[in-house]
């Protein structure tokens, strides 16, 4: 008689310590329940590990004991560390698989297995002609073993355990930062290998990825097939999510109010006069500068001004300027900014040059509104973005309008004129880049099919330009 090779195995392992015996199956069960509780503290330890934030491990390189060092360092080698978990989970759930089958071939002989296959195929007469009891019999073993030994490994040694270790995700770090040593160490001539593969692997991954990368026209086409265009606010929906993936690439020079349109105030104005800046403005907060705009002494917040709105026109209000001014490159990445802002809790930058020149100002609204656009709060009276729509095809706007407002407002994509514009952030500046020149009132220039014609100019610069679009803009 042929022995299966499976039972070969069953008989080396578990035939010097288990005989099929009542305290046999007990001592199984037994090993079942303690492997049980293995696997679940290894899974945990995956959660626990890998979930430590930067707050964790900064309090763990302060408290600099034993154990600490230790889960830094198990932390400092993440794939080692996976793969001796994953290594060791599967140790334990063969073991258990095996336990399991050893248990269940004694609650479940194969006389019981095959009665209730005879009484299935007595009231199931359809299935004598595709089973036999001997086959359904061991198909009714293997349901009841896999369903089973399933169940258990998934609630109590996958998914419990990991619920439990994001709450308590420090504590169960220490409790297995020595074994994971250990089984780091013992495991590593199996771990090494699967190491040194995956990186492998990861490499060809990257270099196929970076050959193929996806463009933006296709990242902005994939938008607008997610978005439903029977959806309610889709355009609007749409020019967000295109605004988001662009986010990293716009500068603070392109978003920034330049130096010229900066209200600001003089350091030695009285306070009578100064109060009716501020209240004619209508901003929260201003800049203050000492002769010239390139030369900030601070920040007055209007709210200072409260408490001494009685006082008399000599009154010292410059010990109300707070001076934590914030000043930031015109090429920093507005993504960058707003990082900065959340960190130091500023609302506000001064945007400087190469020389080192106040060149313009930025604001926490300002990057908002490259996402979501235009912020209008009650003060707001006056539009933002001057334009006038003269018809459907042709706009005017002041040439100082940045060039992503003007895209904005006659619908076409920020990028447009990214292949001609050169340094250029406003429309007058595009003009500039294209021409090399200042034009004369009355001149046209073009860029593929749209019209820049120049209404107005003045020895330094442009004023005013009517743009024309082509035809199939409006039909967009």
């Amino acid at each position: 008689m042929e022995i299966d090779p499976a039972s070969y195995i069953e008989l080396f392992f578990l035939s010097p310590v288990l005989a099929v015996t009542a305290s046999g199956v007990y001592f199984a069960l037994f090993f079942v329940l303690l492997l049980l509780a293995c696997s679940a503290l290894i899974s945990s330890s995956e959660v626990a590990f890998f979930s430590l934030n930067i707050n964790d491990v900064k309090k763990l390189e302060k408290e600099n004991s034993l154990t600490s060092n230790r889960i830094l360092d198990l932390r400092s080698k993440p794939r080692e560390l996976l793969a001796t978990i994953l290594i060791s989970n599967n140790f334990i759930n063969i073991a258990i698989i095996i336990l399991s089958d050893f248990i269940l071939a004694y609650f479940l002989s194969e006389q019981i297995r095959l009665n209730w296959s005879e009484g299935i195929l007595g009231t199931l007469p359809f299935l004598n002609a595709f089973f036999s009891e001997e086959s359904l019999s061991k198909i009714i073993n293997f349901s009841i073993a896999v369903i089973g030994v399933t169940f258990l490994l998934v609630l109590f040694g996958e998914v419990a355990p990991k619920v439990y270790a994001k709450i308590n995700k420090m504590k169960l770090a220490r409790l297995m930062s020595r074994t994971l040593g250990a089984l780091m160490g013992f495991f590593r001539p199996i771990s090494s290998p699967l190491v040194m593969g995956t990186n492998l692997i990861e490499r060809k991954l990257e270099n196929r990825s970076n050959n193929s990368i996806t463009s933006r026209e296709e990242i902005d086409q994939a938008i607008e097939l997610a978005v439903k265009e029977d959806e309610k606010n889709a355009d609007k929906e749409i020019d967000i999510l295109k605004s988001i993936v662009k986010f990293g690439d716009v500068s603070v020079k392109q978003i920034m109010r330049p130096r010229v349109d900066v209200m600001a105030i003089d350091f030695r104005v009285d306070f009578h006069e100064l109060l009716k800046i501020v209240k004619d403005s209508g901003y929260s907060r201003i800049p203050v500068f000492d002769e010239d705009f390139d030369n900030i002494t601070g920040i007055l917040y209007g709210k200072d001004l409260l408490g001494y709105l009685d006082e008399g026109a000599d009154y010292e209000w410059q010990v109300l300027i707070r001076t934590n001014v914030m000043y930031v490159p015109e090429a920093k990445k507005i993504n960058d900014l707003l990082r900065e802002f959340q960190l130091q809790r500023m609302h506000m930058a001064i945007v400087v040059d190469e020389y080192g020149g106040s060149s313009g100002l930025v604001t926490l609204e300002d990057i908002m509104e490259e996402v979501i656009g235009e912020i209008k709060d009650e003060f707001d009276d006056e539009v933002e973005v001057n334009f006038q729509k003269i018809d459907d095809f042709n706009y005017s706007f002041e040439g100082k309008t940045l060039l992503n407002d003007v895209c904005r407002v006659i619908g076409v994509d920020t990028e447009t004129f990214n292949s001609v514009k050169g340094d250029a952030d406003s429309v007058a500046g595009l003009l500039l880049e294209m021409t090399g020149q200042i034009p004369k009132v009355g001149a046209e220039v073009s860029h593929e099919a749209y019209k820049f014609k120049i209404i107005s100019v003045n020895r330094r610069r442009i004023e005013q330009i009517q743009i024309t679009l082509p035809p199939e803009v409006e039909e967009q």
